[in-house]
């Protein structure tokens, strides 16, 4: 017979302690409800959410049309698999191809399964067209998962070791290098993956233009450009996409994080040429276009792509990135630079932060420190100005007190 539910948070973690596997660090909270950009413990304490599920809660915790849909469609079906096909996964297809540059969606559950799916992609592409190309060229400082290929594409060693021999024919270059990236290419080079913003790695932007000249070079020379939009994607950056702010597309990208609201969902986008590659029996996934997923989905998009929702994540990421680079000036001691686009933006710290989450939680703000060196910020699009402006003031108060240790 199963244990009984705890009544308290102390109880809740006692339990997972004994049961839970130890790769995880949770903060000393049980989340019980959340409210628009704020969650709520089970001890009753109330939390502004500066992280947002890792850039995931896009509406927040009690968008009432996501909900509906959620509720509604488990009501009807709540699994089909991809033996049938079901209404909301077709339409939310529909909604991605219409708003952005791809023919063909494949449906999966996370990020790391919709790099999988670019990565055989790129391969089964070239393969069908008899050419040797097989190699990946990833960037350092990269992430793209946890699976064997995903974690050999990213470009922190942290995050692979341990877990050696790792998959061949991948190679980094610098992120933001030309021509690092042009004399890495070869004719076995089956395409390029990389991020418009690498989150992982602390916020890195790179140079205006780069991106755009990637794109030119994958073109030069036949090979694949793959971006990775599972943090960047769904109006994080400030508009649907972030490839759309430089003016180039690209030949796949993955999604996952906010399309889904919460929900367990991602999808891999291509183009009509490329995308035939993946026949019948070529590629799957059980969960992939879950109808409740799915119709999650179709809300968030249909939300997140209008104007005046965009133009509030714009005002908002601006708001916050202005109060980041007030407090880097302010605390010059400890805080180097403010960077970031849309309501995702890091602060760059000159000392180890890796505590700031734990003195955060304890004032009211969930919050993160990538790598103890760059606290970042991707909170619920819906989030406030008060708000905001309740977070960067908890923030100042930890950099005062970093300061003084």
């Amino acid at each position: 017979m199963g244990r009984a539910a705890a009544s308290t948070t102390e109880e809740l973690i006692e339990r997972a302690e004994h049961s839970c596997l130890k790769n995880y660090r949770p903060l000393p909270v049980v989340i019980d409800h959340g409210k628009g950009a704020r969650l709520y413990g089970k001890d009753g304490k109330e939390y502004i959410d500066f992280v947002g599920g890792i850039a995931v809660s896009c509406l927040g915790y009690d968008h009432q049309p996501l909900i509906q849909a959620v509720q509604e469609q488990a009501a009807k079906v709540m699994h089909t698999s991809n033996i049938f096909w079901n209404e909301p996964a077709v339409t939310l297809a529909e909604k991605l191809t219409t708003n952005s540059f791809a023919d063909r969606v494949f449906f999966a559950n996370s990020g790391a399964e919709a790099n999988e799916a670019m990565l055989k992609l790129a391969r089964k592409y070239f393969h069908d067209r008899g050419e040797g190309r097989f190699e990946i060229i990833a960037m350092d400082r990269s992430f793209h998962g946890r699976t064997m290929a995903t974690v050999t594409c990213t470009g922190q060693e942290k995050y692979r070791v341990g877990f050696e021999p790792l998959l061949p024919g991948v190679r980094h270059v610098p992120f933001g290098d030309l021509a690092a990236l042009e004399s890495a290419i070869t004719e076995r080079t089956a395409a390029v993956l990389l991020e418009p913003i690498q989150g992982e790695g602390g916020l890195r932007m790179p140079a205006p233009g780069y991106l755009a000249e990637v794109r030119q070079l994958c073109s030069k020379h036949g090979v694949l450009m793959l971006l990775d939009e599972v943090q960047s994607g769904v109006g994080r950056t400030g508009t649907l996409f972030a490839y759309e702010q430089e003016g180039f597309e690209p030949d796949a990208m993955s999604l996952a994080k906010g399309i889904g609201g919460g929900m367990p969902l991602a999808a891999m986008l291509t183009k009509e040429d490329i995308g035939a590659c993946l026949t019948y029996g070529s590629h799957g996934s059980t969960y992939g276009g879950n109808p409740v997923a799915c119709a999650a989905g179709n809300v968030v998009i249909d939300t997140v792509k209008e104007p005046a929702f965009l133009q509030r994540v714009q005002q908002a990421g601006a708001r916050v990135l202005a109060g980041f680079d007030a407090l880097a000036k302010k605390h010059r001691r400890v805080a180097r630079e403010a960077r970031g686009r849309g309501l995702w933006c890091g602060l760059e710290l000159t000392v180890d932060g890796s505590n700031l989450a734990k003195e955060a939680i304890q004032r009211g703000l969930v919050l993160n420190c990538i790598g103890g060196r760059v606290i970042r910020a991707a909170p619920p699009l819906v989030i406030t100005d008060e708000e905001i402006d309740k977070a960067l003031e908890i923030i100042d108060g930890l950099l005062t007190d970093l300061a003084r240790a």
